[in-house]
């Protein structure tokens, strides 16, 4: 038993051991579920829709151009006495205008500026579910492997309980032990075997989630790499967080979008002055005519409704406000809890290992006194359970140690793709919005973005 577990344990840390040729590494895990996440390719829409949203405000700023065509033809009633010497008449006209708001107190500046503060928090926000796809990859992978070492475990256990019923009616059979004994070992057995058809059932369980989170089942996992660095201290991983966990660069983007949005409810108290041009063609007629127009318009009375809404953006912004301060308290102690599971796995391995050596030690002992007469065949089952739960222990406790080291990176806000160098073609957030973000319609631009659209399509 002892050798069979040391083959299949994590005594030396499931980083340190080799890969296996061929055999799928973390790395090829996390690039996995990066490509195939729905998750993000859900949030990156998103970030494309607000993208548009700056596309939307820039394209206010401009003159909007409209064409009218009209025709029309009318029947008169020939019974009334004439008016016109004929009976029916046709008209057709052609329109050309264009409207242009001038000055609007900045309305149209200040709605780019804040447009453009909302896709940089949604960029930010991008950042988080990738660190949420990431994050559940690693525990997925080594979930997998955690459960594989379980059932290694239960399967030797069934193995050696075996034994000890086979060793148990040897015994009986020369009368040194009762039929008793012969029972408790074969209720031993039964039991083992439960557990162990338990073990294989989370296996199953953990297969399904590597595939949920990956895009396909686990096949023969290699060993996880030498974890990544983290800070020395918790003082320099709260620090990290709290300047560039994407939470708060998400929060500090709203909290400016919210500061544009109250200036720009402002404007609504102020006049806005807009320009027009028309060209009219009568083609009956065969004149044209040019216009141009300055129209200055100033709201006197809004029943309330301007101070209601420029009250409502002072509160939005002032719940913005709030949000950033909650948001970083939230970012502190999400750094402090998976630093302080980090701590608890730590020294869960180390009491693992001693406990681990004690039960093989009481095992062993126990063994041996039972072939002398002084054990019964209960006390070497009782002592081949605690060895089992104390193995079963250390190698949870290892994984727990691996998985809350990426835990740490996830509440610092570098669990990225980028941070992790996976080598993966990672989304880049400019592409998209640089070939929107002047409105392009039918030009060169507009050509780009249908081919940005193609990649994403694909």
């Amino acid at each position: 038993m002892r050798n069979f577990l040391k083959v299949f344990g994590l005594v030396a840390g499931i980083a340190a051991l080799p890969a296996v040729s061929g055999a799928e590494t973390l790395a090829d895990a996390l690039a996995s579920a990066y490509k195939s996440s729905h998750l993000l390719d859900q949030n990156q829409a998103v970030l494309r829709a607000a993208d548009e949203d700056a596309a939307i405000a820039m394209a206010s700023l401009r003159p909007v151009v409209n064409f009218v065509a009209q025709g029309a033809w009318r029947q008169y009633d020939t019974t009334i006495p004439a008016l016109v010497p004929y009976d029916s008449v046709s008209t057709a006209s052609l329109d050309l205008t264009a409207q242009v708001v001038l000055w609007a107190g900045g309305r149209g500046r200040l709605s780019l500026e804040a447009a453009r503060e909302q896709v940089l928090a949604t960029r930010a926000s991008l950042v988080n579910v990738e660190q949420q796809v990431l994050l559940q990859a690693v525990s997925a992978y080594i979930d997998v492997r955690l459960q594989l070492e379980i059932v290694a475990l239960r399967q030797s256990n069934v193995r050696v309980i075996d034994q000890e019923l086979r060793a148990a009616r040897d015994r009986f059979e020369v009368g040194e032990v009762t039929q008793t004994d012969v029972a408790l070992a074969e209720a031993a057995l039964a039991a083992s075997n439960a557990n162990l058809a338990a073990a294989q059932g989370q296996l199953m369980v953990a297969r399904e989630r590597y595939k949920a989170v990956t895009g396909h089942y686990p096949a023969n996992l290699a060993s996880p790499p030498k974890s990544p660095a983290i800070p020395k201290t918790l003082e320099d991983a709260k620090s990290v967080a709290e300047r560039g966990h994407p939470s708060v660069i998400q929060a500090q983007h709203q909290v400016a979008a919210a500061d544009l949005n109250a200036q720009i409810a402002a404007t609504a108290f102020g006049p806005t002055l807009s320009g027009s041009a028309g060209l009219n063609k009568d083609l009956d007629g065969g004149y044209a005519s040019m216009s141009l127009g300055l129209q200055l318009n100033q709201t006197l009375s809004a029943g309330g409704r301007n101070a209601a809404s420029y009250r409502k953006a002072l509160a939005g912004k002032q719940a913005a406000e709030a949000g950033l301060l909650q948001g970083a308290v939230q970012v502190s102690e999400g750094v402090g809890q998976a630093w302080a599971q980090l701590a608890v796995a730590h020294a869960s391995i180390e009491a693992g290992r001693q406990q681990v050596a004690a039960a093989q030690r009481a095992f062993d002992g126990v063994r041996e006194e039972a072939k002398l007469g002084a054990r019964t065949t209960l006390d070497v089952l009782n002592a081949e359970q605690d060895l089992l739960s104390a193995r079963a222990a250390r190698l949870e406790a290892e994984a727990n140690r691996y998985v809350g080291i990426y835990q740490v990176l996830a509440s610092m806000g570098l669990l990225t793709a980028e941070h992790l160098n996976l080598g993966v073609p990672s989304f880049d957030p400019e592409a998209y919005y640089n070939a929107v973000k002047n409105a392009p319609a039918h030009s060169k631009q507009g050509k780009a973005l249908d081919r940005i659209l193609g990649k994403i399509a694909d």
